[in-house]
This record gives C-alpha cells, structure tokens and sequence, in this order.
C-alpha cells in the first residue's frame, strides 16, 4: 500500500513518459488523481503505455522530440488545448551514452547526450514556464542523477549533463520563486531500467558498488518522491536537490 498524495485535478506533463521512471512516474500520478500527457519521441511505445495505464485515469500521448523546440511548443500547444492547463512538468527523458573515457569520447555522442538530457528539459521548461507564470501555479520535478554532483568516471557526457540539469533547476527555482511554482530536481542512483542496455557490466557493477544500500533503486521509489515534488504540499521549497541514492550522497 502507497501513501496518498494528492493530485486530483492536476494536469501533468511528462516526458520520457512510456516507459522506465517515466512509465512509473505517470502511474504514480495517475493513481494519485491527475490527468497525464506523455510526451515521447516514440510515439507507438507511448500510445501502448497510455492504454495500459488508462484504467487508472485520463493519460493521453503525444509524439515529441524533446531536442527541437518547434515539437516541443507543438505538444504544449496541443496539450493546453486537451487540458486547458499544464500544472506539473516532469523532465525525465534521457540517455547515458556510451561508457568511454573522456579523452576518447565520440563527439557526436557527446552532442547527442548534452542535446537530449541538458537541451530538452531547457526546450520544455522554456516551453511551459509562462502558461505556468499565468496562472500562477505550478511543479517541475526534473529527473537528475548522482552522477550530476559526483561525476561517474567513463560517463562525462552524461555526469556533464546532469550537473547541467541540477543548476538549470537551482538557477529557473529562483527565477520562479516570486509565483506559487516550485522547480526541483532529484539526483537517484541507477534504477534497473532500459537505460543499462546502453551500459556496459563493468559500469553496472560500479554505480551498485557505490551504494550503501546494495542495491538499485526501483522506478516506483522514484515516482514516489516525484509526486510529492509535483504535489502542491511542495510549496514552499524550491531549486532544491532531493538525493534518492540509497545512502551514496551523504551531504
């Protein structure tokens, strides 16, 4: 049994939606009340999520492609339209890249990871901030990592745009916080999800070395933290960084 938090009439955004963190994090919220948008450049995956879960209330898909910014203000067009007004914006779509020294790193891998993990919570924050300045009202949950603020050897792109990520929800908190919108950012350690299929063993086997706990984080433990960061119970703090690393950040 979960505990409740309420999201009834909320209507949320969220991207990497169909599946993984994303995927539990739409459940999460559907659970707790509010009407979802998934928006996924994999527009089929997308729709095959959003009729699994639509038992569980409203959840639409939308076909984005989070590195170009006209697809991205054509889904917040058409989602405003659906929903009338977007109160929660959850950045979670991402990549890792490959797992290669810095010094020997593709650099069309590393465009690639930056455009993806750093540009598209930019394009969608820049996208949705001012529906959410004119009704004076709402929640980004960015979806970090602890590589943001450790820095993961053989992963530069991907530590890189992280970090990038935790200070464009620190520096967007404070230029939002004269409204009732809260920007926020979580920093988990890995989840067993898709993403490892982009990861060799080796890196696997260092990030679960690295965590106390001695084992991964579940999507669900994720989506979890995640409501309550898009709940209206998260009023007051804002450009914050919520660690869920299992005990590996200690400060």
């Amino acid at each position: 049994m979960t505990n409740k938090i309420d999201l009834a009439g909320r209507h949320a955004v969220v991207t990497g939606g169909a599946q993984g963190i994303g995927r539990a994090i739409v459940a999460r919220f559907l659970e707790s009340g509010a009407a979802v948008a998934i928006w996924d450049r994999d527009l089929a995956l997308a729709q095959q999520a959003a009729a699994e879960l639509k038992g569980r209330g409203r959840v639409v898909a939308v076909a984005v492609d989070v590195t170009d910014y006209g697809t991205v203000e054509r889904a917040r067009d058409a989602t405003l339209a659906d929903f009338q007004r977007i109160d929660i914006l959850v950045n979670n779509a991402g990549i890792s890249g490959p797992n290669t020294k810095t010094w020997e790193y593709p650099l069309d891998a590393w465009r690639s990871v930056l455009s993806i993990n750093l540009d598209g919570p930019f394009h969608c924050c820049r996208a949705v901030a001012p529906a959410m300045i004119a009704q004076n009202y709402g929640r980004i949950v960015n979806i970090a990592s602890i590589a943001g603020k450790e820095g993961n050897p053989n992963a530069p792109a991907y530590s890189a745009s992280k970090a990038g990520l935790i200070a464009l929800t620190k520096s967007l908190g404070k230029e939002l916080a004269g409204y009732d919108i809260s920007v926020n950012c979580l920093t988990p350690a890995a989840a067993r999800t898709a993403i490892f299929d982009q990861m060799t063993q080796e890196h696997i086997d260092f990030m679960l070395s690295k965590i106390p706990r001695n084992r991964f984080v579940t999507v669900e433990e994720i989506a979890a933290l995640a409501a309550f960061c898009a709940s209206a119970d998260c009023s007051f703090t804002t450009g914050a960084v919520f660690d869920i690393s299992g005990g590996r950040a200690t400060y």
